[in-house]
């Protein structure tokens, strides 16, 4: 009775903290420092269901030419702005998705329309480069911008590329090449098998492997699929590489009364991976030459891994030959309140390189010299977008400008700590409230109940997401603040209230 008494208590307490924060306005002291939310609405705007009829005929045309099955609604982007996503019938949604965790200051930042608007940038815009062969003259200039801004320790280097999923496609190239090189001792292979390697023969194309985990996310390109375990519909049909897969832990929330249970899970699953790559390297003779690895699964149902399991499993890759890429792709630029999620780690190092894309507007990975190769292996016609990449460098400029990766790890406690409350009020419904920063989730009780609560938050006024088979996904922009926040829980509860 004193734990259900106190239960009470304490979701009474943050209901008067939330009743302060709406009162007193923090997100109104926040607007005046942070750009991006002057054309905000107060609040959401919903005048019709969510897709309203002007977005249902348009996927009725749109599905006469291509495949329509995913599209929720169609966007008004111009009359968007900041957190707020309206759409073709005139409802302004506060958007905690953001084009899949891709917009790192929401809609019609005013610092990158001037990046458009500048004539000195138009020729990027309207000539875009082959970079490998044809570079403008000022592309070391803004990769190195980049590279300082950003750059994970140690990763001296960028390759920059189209997408996320030949960001890790790619990079995984880059692991053959380095572990075949060290394998050869640097020696050239012959002709005979230079030839051989033409018809997927020989030497020259080497039977290896990548270690992933169950639960990843890495892309849908054909390689990178080999690593992907999240859903059947993304592989279905696809022939595939057999290539180790290892178990990911999945916690007990909340972590600190279940610290036992999820060690035990941290050292079941390294157990796991050493014996899989052993089995792979010995028996099978498909050598594992690297881990591959999110610092949350983000696509597979926001599951983490915490320190130890991070620094032990770049051990075990240190100890096997196996260099460790982490996939920061969803993860990155700041969406944790930190630049990068595996900074939360306290690894001993950097990993051997890290991918990233989406937040960052342009896909890619950092890496050091010691995978630099010949010429034409890693290559491709456009290697990404130098349009893209002054947009990034004008998001650096604004994210460090506004304090924003701060204010990511301060809304974040806010927000995390009411979805606790949440899920103890609501713990028929929801549950394992988590996260790091804005990049925050929970569980529903079942796969029915997290579609339908997606779809009443949307007639509320909330564009959200789903992750894995029942989580409820929080993808925010970086300039979301507490009042956002407040908002989002607001209507929350609301739609928790209707079931």
């Amino acid at each position: 009775m004193l734990s259900k008494n106190a239960s009470k208590f304490s979701s009474s307490i943050i209901q008067m903290q939330r009743f302060v924060s709406k009162s007193f306005s923090t997100g109104r002291f926040l607007s005046v420092q942070i750009g991006g939310l002057e054309q905000e609405p107060e609040t959401p705007i919903v005048n019709t269901p969510v897709p309203g009829p002007k977005s249902q005929q348009l996927i009725k045309q749109i599905a006469n030419i291509q495949q329509a099955g995913t599209v929720q609604f169609f966007t008004d982007y111009e009359n968007s702005s900041g957190n707020y996503i309206a759409d073709a019938d005139g409802n302004k949604l506060l958007d905690v998705y953001m084009q899949i965790a891709s917009l790192p200051l929401g809609y019609n930042h005013p610092d990158i329309q001037k990046v458009i608007s500048n004539p000195k940038n138009h020729s990027v815009f309207v000539n875009r480069p082959a970079l490998g062969t044809n570079p403008p003259v000022d592309l070391y200039e803004k990769l190195t911008n980049i590279i300082k801004s950003c750059a994970p320790k140690g990763l001296n280097m960028i390759q920059t590329m189209a997408c996320g999923s030949c960001a890790n496609e790619n990079a995984f190239k880059a692991i053959f090449i380095r572990y075949n090189s060290l394998m050869r001792g640097g020696k050239d292979l012959n002709p005979e098998d230079l030839n051989e390697c033409i018809v997927n023969k020989g030497p020259g194309c080497p039977d290896l492997s990548i270690l992933s985990f169950n639960g990843a996310f890495h892309g849908r390109t054909f390689g990178v699929l080999a690593t992907t375990h999240s859903k059947a519909i993304h592989k279905l049909d696809i022939p595939s590489l057999d290539w180790p897969v290892a178990p990911f832990p999945r916690y007990k929330y909340p972590l600190e009364n279940n610290v036992e249970y999820n060690k035990k899970q941290d050292e079941d699953c390294l157990k796991e991976v050493e014996q899989l790559i052993d089995y792979y390297n010995e028996v099978k003779k498909r050598p594992v030459a690297g881990i591959v690895v999110e610092p949350v699964q983000s696509e597979g149902g926001d599951h983490h891994g915490s320190s130890y399991f991070f620094q032990q499993l770049q051990r075990i890759g240190k100890e096997k030959n196996a260099m460790l890429l982490i996939d920061e792709v969803q993860t990155g630029l700041g969406a944790t309140g930190k630049m990068w999620a595996f900074e939360h780690f306290d690894l001993p190092e950097s990993p051997d390189l890290m991918t990233f894309a989406k937040k960052m507007q342009i896909g890619g990975y950092f890496y050091s010299d010691k995978f630099v190769t010949q010429p034409y292996r890693i290559f491709n016609t456009w290697l990404g977008d130098p349009a893209r990449a002054l947009m990034l460098e004008e998001t650096l400029n604004v994210i460090r400008r506004d304090s924003l990766i701060r204010l990511n790890k301060e809304t974040g406690e806010h927000l995390l700590k009411n979805l606790k409350v949440l899920c103890q009020d609501y713990s028929k419904l929801i549950a394992n409230a988590r996260g790091l920063g804005t990049f925050c989730a929970f569980d529903c009780v079942t796969a029915k109940i997290r579609d339908d609560l997606i779809t009443k938050m949307r007639n509320l006024g909330i564009q959200c997401g789903a992750s894995g088979d029942v989580a409820f996904r929080i993808r925010p922009s970086l300039i979301f603040t507490k009042k956002h926040a407040d908002i989002l829980v607001d209507r929350l509860e609301k739609a928790l209230k209707s079931f």
